[in-house]
């Protein structure tokens, strides 16, 4: 189930940014008082009371500006009010309700989404001005005071947010199809690959950059399996993305990544390996998905009796932080090495799903210390007590140490590569837990 997403909306200038980098915990907005200072949308994972979701910061909404920018900033945040879960509206105290304030509100209403009234710059403790209560007047229910530069009611805000989230979807726990998400940057071919496997034109396909804008879901059946396909709007540098509708899309793909059990990274031959891909792949990695690298329009490729060897070789140095990952060369256009593509989606799911016994582990680890000791600082050596697997998708190991200063990036290294060399987990990235245990 992906994440629910909230949107930050009001005109400009009245603290939407500040709020955004309050509730995410991290400075990640520009923030400046020069109203339409923030004009693309920014997007950061939040969580609160064991509620995970995704919080988009849009640019102020000026309904009647002709200025070319506002025009922007208000069709992008009509994109996020449209895709939203939640819509939080930010008012300033200090200007009282003004006329913007009233058209935002009902361009809100029409959206029929939830939509929490929040009155920013609230900054002294205590009995609320009368002003406050002027906010009754948008319509939108019973406003929250907030102060985003003090943090000020920022915990009523997010209590009343998380009320409106989905309930969670039990058949979602349930449904035993692989959902898989195709990413990659623009034209790469992603739909076209949609639509080799089901043998008919279910999306779009073209030549211009762009073409899917949305996250689309189609279910195939591939050897008598079931396999959900997330194709996803092509993820391009930020520079170059100019289109509203586009900027937007790049969220709805991390929104897709995170749903999806395998994430297929598709690159073009043709073009070979650009940083963008491995932005691309990054996602996946980051949030701990299955990942294959599948070069598409092999088909198209000028060829030689080693040419996949050494395109191999090379993708295998451009994708060093994933080595795990298995390398494919496939065509949407032919049909070549698709059925190899489901196998190998098959198998890198079951690794990502992989539980290893804590007996087997130790087994592991006292082998791997014995063959080479841990590391030492200032005569004093790194001593792991026992290692145990916490849980899977992506597989994540708690190791109990003496001293975590000690444990080493290259020593875990070494030992996740032992831990592969016994049980594979090609296909899927681990993640290590580090714990000192308690003194006595």
């Amino acid at each position: 189930m992906s994440k629910p997403i909230v949107a930050i909306v009001g005109r400009p200038n009245v603290g939407k940014s500040t709020l955004f980098n309050k509730l995410s915990g991290k400075r990640i907005a520009i923030v400046d008082d020069t109203p339409g200072v923030t004009r693309d949308r920014i997007y950061a994972d939040c969580e609160w009371l064991e509620h995970h979701f995704m919080l988009v910061d849009t640019g102020g909404i000026e309904p009647f500006s002709d200025d070319s920018i506002l025009k922007q900033m208000r069709l992008q945040a009509q994109i996020a009010i449209e895709d939203a879960d939640v819509i939080v509206l930010v008012t300033d105290i200090t200007a009282g309700v003004v006329a913007t304030d009233k058209e935002v509100a009902q361009m809100l209403m029409k959206s029929s989404k939830p939509i929490v009234l929040a009155v920013n710059k609230c900054d002294s403790v205590g009995e609320l001005p009368n002003e406050f209560y002027e906010f009754y007047n948008l319509g939108l229910g019973d406003p929250i005071a907030i102060s985003s530069v003090h943090g000020h009611g920022t915990g009523d805000l997010l209590d009343e947010i998380v009320k409106y989230f989905p309930a969670e979807d039990a058949s979602d726990e349930e449904d035993d199809r692989i959902k898989v998400a195709i990413i990659g940057k623009p034209n790469v071919g992603k739909s076209s690959l949609v639509n080799a496997v089901c043998g008919e034109n279910r999306a779009i396909v073209s030549d211009i950059a762009g073409t899917t804008r949305d996250s689309t879901d189609t279910e195939v059946v591939v050897g008598g399996k079931k396999y959900l396909l997330i194709d996803t709007a092509g993820l391009r540098r930020k520079s170059k993305i100019e289109d509203a509708i586009e900027k937007y899309s790049v969220i709805r793909a991390i929104a897709a990544v995170e749903r999806a059990n395998v994430c297929v990274i598709l690159i073009d031959a043709l073009v070979g390996f650009t940083e963008q891909d491995s932005k691309v792949a990054g996602i996946a990695h980051e949030r701990g998905k299955a990942c294959i690298i599948a070069v598409n329009k092999w088909d198209a490729y000028e060829k030689d009796g080693k040419s996949m060897d050494v395109y191999r070789k090379k993708l295998m140095v451009d994708f060093s932080f994933m080595s795990y990952a298995p390398i494919i060369f496939i065509s949407a256009k032919t049909g070549q090495r698709i059925d190899r593509l489901f196998e190998l989606i098959d198998y890198v799911d079951a690794q990502n799903a992989l539980r290893i016994s804590t007996g087997k582990l130790n087994d592991i680890l006292a082998e791997a210390q014995a063959r080479m000791q841990p590391p030492t600082d200032k005569g004093r050596r790194l001593k792991i007590f026992y290692v145990t697997q916490a849980s899977t998708r992506p597989p994540t190991f708690v190791f109990f140490v003496n001293n975590k200063e000690l444990f080493h990036y290259s020593y875990q290294r070494y030992l996740d590569n032992r831990i592969r060399e016994v049980f594979g987990l090609e296909g899927t990235p681990t993640r290590f837990v580090i714990r000192e245990r308690e003194k006595k």
